[in-house]
């Protein structure tokens, strides 16, 4: 059974380890915004673009680091099961909170798929934009149809997109129906489509105190976290779907969805 998230806008300290909590990591967020983050800043210009670590893109090695380490200072243990697939590939994962950005960032650069409103956040949307997250305006087809043609244009260049085909995140109880019409760049490109699943707690048992409570803003849901017991967050890259595998974008949703259910249960 997971743990139960406190209600909407209880941030109020619940005993001394939960203060402690708070003194500690807000001067070690405070340090990774105001100290780190400028730092990756300066190193990421269009005179570094090109520079390469260890057959990685500078930039990209940088967030990554910087992913991990704002995960780290929320008290995520990060633990990854299987390896992300290089070059072109549509990474589709189970959607719990704003944190599932930050933790794939922190395993494989990748350009989201993501709502308009995540631009906005503080921390989490410098971090969205500067990851090549492509914006999609809820309810409009036309953005949509937008979002479609850019995920096709980067895949045939040989860049990756994650997505998040329940479309929005819910409340952690279970994994929603995956909507097949985002599979269709990954058909058109011709190019592998990697489950992940996203687990919080021993075997997923914190996927609700992470997903957002009932009218929960993501500034409450982020000061919530930031005083949250320390646990993993577990990565699995599953089973890749290559092309030809699957009948369709429907069929690769399907069996996308099965292979994160089944690991989420496992």
């Amino acid at each position: 059974m997971n743990e139960l998230p406190p209600p909407a806008g209880a941030l109020a300290v619940r005993g001394p380890a939960h203060a402690l909590r708070y003194l500690l990591r807000v001067p070690l967020l405070l340090w990774h915004v105001l100290v780190d983050l400028p730092l990756v800043l300066l190193l990421i210009t269009p005179l570094t673009a090109g520079w390469m670590i260890a057959g990685e893109r500078l930039d990209h090695r940088l967030i990554r680091a910087w992913s991990a380490g704002l995960m780290r200072v929320f008290g995520f243990r990060l633990r990854r099961v299987g390896t992300p697939l290089p070059g072109a590939t549509v990474f589709v994962a189970n959607h719990v909170s704003w944190v599932d950005i930050v933790v794939l960032h922190s395993q494989r650069m990748m350009g989201f798929v993501a709502k308009r409103e995540i631009s906005g956040w503080p921390v989490v949307g410098w971090l969205a934009t500067r990851g090549e997250t492509i914006y999609h305006q809820r309810g409009s087809q036309e953005s949509l149809g937008g979002v479609l043609h850019e995920m096709l244009a980067r895949l045939r260049d040989g860049r990756s997109v994650g997505v998040f085909p329940e479309g929005r995140t819910r409340d952690g109880r279970e994994v929603g129906p995956f909507h097949a019409r985002i599979f269709l760049a990954a058909v058109e490109a011709g190019v592998p489509v990697q489950p992940v699943a996203l687990r919080y707690g021993a075997r997923g048992s914190a996927q609700t105190v992470v997903a957002f409570a009932p009218g929960e803003s993501f500034f409450a849901n982020f000061l919530r976290l930031l005083g949250e017991p320390a646990r993993d967050a577990e990565i699995h890259f599953l089973a890749p779907i290559l092309p030809g595998d699957a009948d369709g974008r429907r069929r690769i949703a399907e069996t996308a969805r099965e292979r994160i259910v089944a690991a989420m249960l496992g």
